[in-house]
């Protein structure tokens, strides 16, 4: 069985060509550009690991998606048959001040990804999406029926238009696609622009922690391996003639929101030290809470998140301490 993997050197695109490296019955290659809106090395870092599983299993290939015909030729020499699109221009908050950038990798290159599937069909293509798609109005639990038209973000905009992209070859090509709305992902292996290593890396330092809304924003941390346990079930199992169009959209997430104050708290546990917090007003673009309602993809494939939040900061903190050497 044949995998690409885009975004392969990134966080939850390393997770999962992992997971399917592993399994020893998959042959996956993984493309990324490397990009350099966070330190690259990390990124190496991820490959090196994956690269050791061994070359009958998964190999690298450095590479933009966003470059049309180059990657439409990938995909008709590798031939895979499964797509996992995990490459995009992550952040809510760069969204807003370098909005050209996620034009180009999430507009662009997922318009890029779509079409060498189209010309060389997999049997099922699966997607990132965001649970920032759920912009104003939308009420908590989450519902993938909800109205998603009034994303807060740029980034959350340029997710929106990757599902309405998606129904379109869906619709008029056949092509079999399901896009995941992650909800707020950490663990092991985590980007530094994420909460979980930059506050980590300000109560080891002794440095002010800022937290917008003094706190008080309430999100669904889902561990890393919840999230690949629901991206791997779900890429084995595409839409085929039902629905029609044969487009799914579905929720990720842990369905058990907390407070970022309480995430920090648990941080300074684990850590045996206290954060300076410095507590701020809410950050414009910010989402008050996320929350996934669950109902859609537990009927779909019996997902249940596994790992509760204190386990997974336990395994969070024991690799950032060995990575970043504190």
């Amino acid at each position: 069985m044949k995998v690409l993997v885009s975004g392969a050197a990134g966080f939850i695109g390393y997770h999962v060509a992992r997971r399917l490296a592993e399994t020893k019955r998959c042959e996956v290659l993984g493309v990324d550009n490397l990009s350099d809106y966070y330190d690259p090395a990390l990124k190496q870092a991820r490959i090196q690991q994956l690269v050791a599983i061994g070359s009958d299993h998964f190999r690298f290939l450095q590479a933009d998606f966003a470059d049309a015909p180059k990657f439409a030729g990938l995909v008709a020499h590798f031939q895979p048959d499964y797509v996992v699109h995990l490459g995009a221009q992550p952040g809510v908050r760069f969204s807003m001040e370098q909005p050209a950038v996620y034009t180009r990798s999430n507009l662009e290159g997922f318009a890029s990804v779509l079409e060498a599937c189209r010309q060389a069909p997999p049997r099922h293509l699966v997607f990132a999406s965001s649970s920032s798609v759920y912009g104003a109005g939308a009420k908590s639990p989450f519902r993938e029926s909800d109205n998603t038209d009034q994303p807060i973000s740029y980034y959350g905009a340029t997710k929106k238009a990757n599902e309405l992209m998606a129904f379109s070859y869906a619709h008029n090509y056949g092509l079999n696609v399901t896009g995941l709305r992650f909800f707020t992902v950490y663990g092991p292996w985590g980007r530094p622009d994420m909460a979980p290593t930059l506050f980590a890396r300000a109560i080891c330092e002794g440095k002010p922690l800022p937290l917008f809304n003094s706190g008080r924003n309430l999100r669904d941390f889902t561990y890393i391996d919840d999230i690949v346990d629901g991206v791997v079930k779900l890429l084995l199992y595409p839409p085929l003639t039902s629905p029609t169009p044969p487009l799914r959209i579905f929720n990720l997430g842990h369905h058990r929101p907390v407070e970022t104050i309480q995430f920090v708290h648990t941080l300074e546990e684990l850590l045996g030290k206290k954060a300076l917090l410095e507590l701020l007003p809410p950050q414009p673009g910010d989402m008050r809470e996320t929350c996934a309602d669950l109902t859609q993809v537990q009927a779909a494939i019996q997902f249940t998140p596994r790992v509760p939040l204190e386990e997974g900061l336990r395994r969070f903190v024991a690799w950032f301490k060995g990575y970043y050497r504190q």
